[in-house]
């Protein structure tokens, strides 16, 4: 079959953690022996701001770590009429302009042969809901939520009948566990955003880091002067925007990693984990969380990792961690073996194959 995707970018994961998941469903698609190509917009943000902080290299670099996967740029002369015209399934990202969502929404209602799906993977249905519910959606086959949360707000609006569940995961081809030189005790992997944890990353990250004198480091885009002076001050080593390509050595020279939720998946969106949850547990580091409520049991809390109710727990739970030799294996261990039995982006692509049957399609390969 042949896979469209509309995404806001595929090459640049600057600010734009879909694309890691996508890569990985893509990549798992060519592998299965389907055709997978990506459409994005040539003046996408997440693209230019990545261009103007690394350069043309980092686009080279996209193409050496990811030599299978295809994407194309699409201006406003672009014809997507003809690019979606031997397409077996479309499937439209939620940060794809709204006047694209309702031109294709239109092209499958005038006869288009494919599949057309909306894919949600943000919190906009609670914190911008003008913005979702103004997506011209009725001529869609079905939408794709990236939690049981967020397919219920779609259903409570009228924003669709056909709302499936599809949660992100791990690439496990690329994330997976390397042995190398622990250079720090913690690393934290997160973009600053819109303030939406301003307050979460000082009570779980600085406020541990500098009272146990931690010597860690921190990637991420979008860091204020307050928050680099916060780092600074913390002990921990700001370096910037990272490839995502680049995360499992960075995971595999540290010894413990966070996860701290923005606030709109804690308190309107119970149970959506970020993807970093996913990829730092397919690469076998000890995953310590903020409060979150793991509300469709994707993981062993306890288990799979630990979890701090406030600064002062957290403090205890990375000296666990980082004195305790067997706690730190276990954790290890237990994360990964949940990952690789439940959470893969093989996973999400056999899910994708039955929802799609469930949608009409014939010929899908079964489920895995």
């Amino acid at each position: 079959m042949r896979f469209l995707f509309y995404t806001h970018s595929l090459v640049s994961d600057w600010n734009h953690g879909n694309a890691h998941f996508l890569r990985g469903v893509m990549r798992d698609l060519v592998a299965r022996g389907h055709t997978a190509l990506a459409l994005e917009p040539a003046e996408g943000w997440s693209r230019q701001n990545l261009l103007r902080e690394a350069g043309p290299q980092a686009l080279k670099a996209f193409a050496r770590s990811f030599p299978d996967l295809e994407s194309i740029t699409y201006d406003e002369h672009f014809d997507h009429e003809r690019a979606t015209a031997d397409a077996d399934v479309v499937v439209v990202h939620e940060w794809t302009d709204p006047a694209l969502v309702a031109q294709l929404g239109l092209l499958r209602q005038r006869g288009g042969r494919f599949r057309l799906l909306f894919h949600d993977t943000h919190h906009r249905a609670v914190s911008d809901r003008k913005a979702i519910g103004g997506m011209l959606l009725e001529d869609y086959d079905g939408i794709l939520a990236f939690g049981e949360t967020l397919r219920q707000r779609y259903l409570q609006n009228g924003w669709g009948t056909r709302v499936f569940t599809w949660h992100e995961a791990a690439d496990d081809s690329l994330f997976r566990p390397m042995v190398a030189a622990k250079s720090a005790d913690l690393v934290w992997i997160g973009n600053w955003g819109d303030g939406e944890r301003t307050v979460e990353l000082q009570r779980f990250l600085t406020e541990p880091a500098r009272a146990l004198g931690l010597g860690g480091t921190v990637h991420g885009v979008r860091y204020p002067d307050t928050a680099l002076a916060a780092l600074r001050d913390a002990g921990l080593d700001y370096r910037g925007w990272i490839a995502n390509a680049e995360v499992p050595a960075a995971f595999a020279r540290h010894r413990v990693t966070l996860h701290i939720p923005r606030r709109p998946y804690v308190q309107a969106l119970p149970g959506i984990p970020t993807i970093r949850v996913f990829e730092a547990l397919a690469c076998g580091i000890p995953l310590i969380c903020a409060p979150w409520e793991d509300a469709e049991d994707l993981f062993r809390a306890g288990v799979d990792y630990l979890q701090a109710r406030d600064s002062t727990q957290m403090q205890a739970r990375l000296r666990d961690v980082l004195n305790d030799r067997d706690c730190a294996r276990s954790l290890a261990a237990a994360g990964l073996e949940t990952i690789r039995a439940r959470h893969t982006c093989r996973h999400r692509v056999a899910e994708l194959m039955d929802i799609l049957r469930r949608l009409g399609m014939v010929g899908t390969e079964q489920a895995a």
